[in-house]
């Protein structure tokens, strides 16, 4: 049986810059050929593991061959990783020898920039790339991992996880989601094991207080609603 091919990417124009939203759950800037991911989470299995939470342990493959899939079918240059790439300070020393030739072909291939998050504040030791602390402006465009609430125009991050849901035809339909407005964006979480949190709560409200948009990423398709449309609005 042959695999359905991907979604067609939703065009998003944000801060002066044309943007793809990608069904997998990550931005890709074509005139930058930079792919943007967050909240990778790798080794969260492993880190479960550990406290005697047993998951399977192929979460960190999984996000991997996902992530090189969408850099090459995009040819991108440059893939930009908004924090949290790791779930915790000794995930690196926990990859395997595979995963970690994976990471080291991402590297190699491509410009690979590190933006810390609070899951993650070392630098990913020996694992190719460039660590950058804070924030990173490229173009229109400043990317960071969570959110400053008072920041302007032009900001892309994630660490929020956002999800939402959507009433059709009697049916709800839940997914990951990219939230936006004039101002933010934030992305889902990129990562196999990473949960998500419902852009009604007050942690997300709290940046969109106002109307706002999500690409909801759900049935293998990208659907854009104002938020309006979406289940739990008030």
């Amino acid at each position: 049986m042959s695999r359905a091919s991907p979604a067609e990417p939703q065009p998003i124009g944000f801060a002066g810059a044309s943007l793809l939203a990608l069904a997998e759950g990550a931005l890709f800037w074509p005139a930058e050929r930079t792919l943007i991911v967050a909240d990778l989470h790798l080794e969260k299995g492993s880190s479960f593991a550990r406290r005697g939470v047993m998951l399977p342990p192929y979460d960190t493959r999984a996000t991997l061959v996902r992530l090189l899939g969408v850099a090459a079918r995009h040819a991108a240059a440059r893939i930009l990783c908004l924090g949290d790439s790791f779930h915790d300070g000794e995930a690196p020393a926990r990859l395997d020898g595979e995963d970690r030739a994976l990471l080291a072909s991402l590297a190699q291939a491509r410009e690979l920039i590190w933006v810390a998050g609070n899951h993650d504040p070392a630098p990913p030791d020996g694992l190719g790339g460039r660590v950058v602390e804070g924030a990173l402006r490229l173009g229109p465009l400043t990317f960071r991992h969570v959110a400053e609430p008072l920041f302007a125009q032009g900001e892309v991050s994630g660490h929020y996880h956002p999800k939402a849901s959507v009433d059709v035809r009697g049916r709800r339909l839940s997914g990951r989601c990219f939230v936006r407005d004039e101002q933010r964006l934030v992305l889902p979480a990129f990562g196999a094991y990473a949960g998500g949190l419902d852009v009604f709560e007050p942690a997300l409200r709290a940046l969109f207080p106002g109307d706002f948009l999500v690409d909801l990423l759900a049935r293998d398709r990208i659907t854009s609603l104002p938020h309006a449309r979406l289940a739990g609005c008030w």
